[in-house]
């Protein structure tokens, strides 16, 4: 097993239309915004840019995001990420209730050497670390969304 690869699954139920988290999501650099642990994001050009993370504990990570698909209609959003962590993340949104499921899947590889270094006792802190960047980014955007 690769100690440094991961695999993250969240599901957000959220009280706005698919079609209004989308147009939320797809603006990558409004993120900071709402989502605290989304330090900054800068873009390279129309598809592509650097974002910086940091959670609870005190690293940061900084990679390049990719898009990869953008997709209105489907409700998909997806990038390639290469840096700190290389891999691919995709948002998939869908109607619940009077909502949104917004579905977060990520499959990475950690390249920081620290977060490599303590792969194999420290992976239960990072995953609880990732968990609790999701619940903040949640918390964000729903209070984004109803300020908006």
């Amino acid at each position: 097993m690769d100690w440094s690869h991961y695999r993250f699954r969240s599901l957000w139920a959220l009280p706005a239309p698919p079609a209004a988290v989308y147009d939320v999501l797809a603006q990558a650099e409004d993120y900071p915004r709402w989502w605290p642990q989304v330090r900054e994001v800068n873009r390279i050009d129309d598809t592509s840019g650097v974002i910086t993370i940091r959670s609870v504990l005190p690293y940061a990570m900084t990679f390049t995001a990719r898009e990869v698909r953008r997709d209105r209609a489907a409700g998909v959003l997806e990038i390639a990420m290469s840096g700190d962590l290389d891999g691919w993340a995709r948002w998939t949104l869908s109607p619940r209730g009077g909502g949104t499921l917004a579905r977060y899947d990520q499959v990475v590889d950690v390249n920081k050497p620290l977060l490599r270094r303590f792969a194999v006792p420290g992976r239960p802190v990072f995953r609880a670390n990732h968990w609790l960047m999701m619940r903040s980014g949640r918390r964000g955007l729903m209070a984004y969304l109803e300020a908006v």
